[in-house]
């Protein structure tokens, strides 16, 4: 992880993103914003960018409800894009929710400078839990300020169905996997949906495809303490492996939106689609008769040496207690439910994602695959767990660099280079 000072001087160029941001809240009437009612009743509002696990969050609270006799859980869920902008203005006035949903990481880290989060360090215990996840939800001053939700990866999804009907196996060498998307694309079958017009999900395709190139983990290490940095030789060799791997994307691929490419592996066009553990609730939605399974991409010709197909990781979305919340105790009494394993096995089972609670186990087979891999050989999904604690962001540069680089505008180089230079208008490694 990055070291402190690294992290003070890139929140402070980026207080701004969002703090004081422009954007209507919603009106009183329309936010149901923590209220006491009739007969002792307290209504806790949870705010979420998450429209479409609205229905499962329903379910958890109402089991919360049912246990916690006086509380009701509203439950409301805002535009994603539109997230940031909302929660500022939210927690700045009288309308804002008494538990919200934050982002994790770096881009939590201007919401705690506001002053607008409840400490909690003296109320919630989260030793034994992955380091990588509590890391997300502290601020740069050390202290805990929100509980985890999920640990999300990134690995390849499959048709098992189609890849037993065309004869083929699940790659175990580099060879194997450049063989089995030649054979698909001679069978006319996109072999990788990709939707490059996205360029937010590039560093999650570059992840998926070239982790064991640039050395995962190893190579985190190595440029937090400054011995490397993104002009490395292996970071260079890991973005080319993105753009050689073109011939197998969509023929209009930076023309296609994320859902573009989702509904091409639904509708069986494509074979396989690079992706987040998130997405494995619309995969299934999109196709339920589609037998799906996961993979991690062997390691290209040329990773460092030891290197291991891996999969990348991170904390993905966090619950805090808002200051200005009118009833603080009841908030923090749901807070600390949400780190416990009840929580934990509900958000598996019903939001269909991987809980950041230790113990929990997971009834949906790929899921469980994707848990098992991640045990297996973790790696950090490095841009952003190290790399959004700054402007311009990791992600941000890397999205738009592979983004230029597919359209024919930049090389692996070029794009390499350029990521190098804006982290390190606020990064500072921590030297050893």
């Amino acid at each position: 992880m990055i070291g402190q000072r690294g992290r003070a001087l890139a929140l402070a160029t980026t207080l701004g993103l969002g703090i004081g941001l422009a954007g209507c809240a919603p009106s009183s009437s329309d936010s149901g914003s923590g209220s006491g009612g009739e007969g002792g009743e307290t209504t806790l509002t949870v705010w979420s960018w998450r429209v479409e696990d609205q229905a499962a969050y329903e379910k958890i609270f109402d089991a919360y409800e049912a246990k916690n006799e006086g509380v009701t859980v509203d439950f409301k869920t805002f535009k994603a894009t539109e997230y940031n902008k909302i929660l500022a203005t939210g927690l700045s006035g009288s309308d804002g929710p008494d538990v919200p949903q934050v982002r994790s990481y770096g881009q939590l880290q201007p919401t705690i400078a506001s002053g607008s989060l409840v400490p909690l360090d003296d109320e919630i215990d989260l030793e034994g839990w992955d380091d990588n996840a509590v890391a997300s939800a502290k601020g740069t001053d050390g202290s805990l300020y929100s509980v985890p939700l999920a640990t999300q990866t990134v690995q390849m999804f499959y048709n098992k169905g189609l890849l037993e009907e065309k004869g083929l196996e699940v790659p175990t060498s580099w060879e194997d996997f450049v063989a089995m998307n030649d054979a698909l694309l001679a069978d006319e079958i996109t072999p990788i949906a990709v939707g490059a017009k996205d360029d937010w999900t590039l560093p999650i395709v570059h992840e998926v495809l070239a982790a064991p190139r640039f050395g995962g983990a190893d190579f985190q290490d190595a440029v937090a303490t400054g011995e490397k940095d993104f002009t490395d030789p292996d970071w260079v060799a890991s973005v080319q492996v993105v753009g050689d791997l073109k011939k197998y994307m969509p023929k209009d691929v930076t023309g296609l939106a994320a859902t573009d490419a989702q509904t091409m592996f639904t509708s069986e066009q494509a074979a396989m689609i690079p992706g987040g553990s998130f997405d494995l609730a619309v995969l299934q939605k999109g196709n339920p008769e589609m037998e799906i399974g996961t993979f991690q991409v062997p390691a290209p010709p040329g990773s460092p040496e030891g290197s291991e197909p891996t999969t990348a990781g991170w904390s993905d979305g966090n619950f805090a207690v808002s200051k200005k919340s009118e009833h603080q105790e009841e908030a923090m009494e749901l807070v600390r439910w949400m780190a416990t394993k009840e929580f934990g096995q509900m958000v598996a089972d019903e939001v269909k994602q991987l809980s950041a609670v230790p113990g929990v186990t997971y009834g949906d087979r790929v899921l469980g695959e994707m848990a098992k891999s991640y045990e297996a050989n973790p790696s950090p999904y490095l841009l952003l767990t190290d790399f959004r604690y700054g402007s311009p962001a990791g992600t941000d540069l890397l999205g738009t660099g592979i983004q230029e680089m597919l359209l024919g505008d930049k090389d692996a180089t070029q794009v390499s280079s350029e990521l190098d230079k804006g982290v390190k208008s606020w990064f500072e490694p921590t030297k050893k």
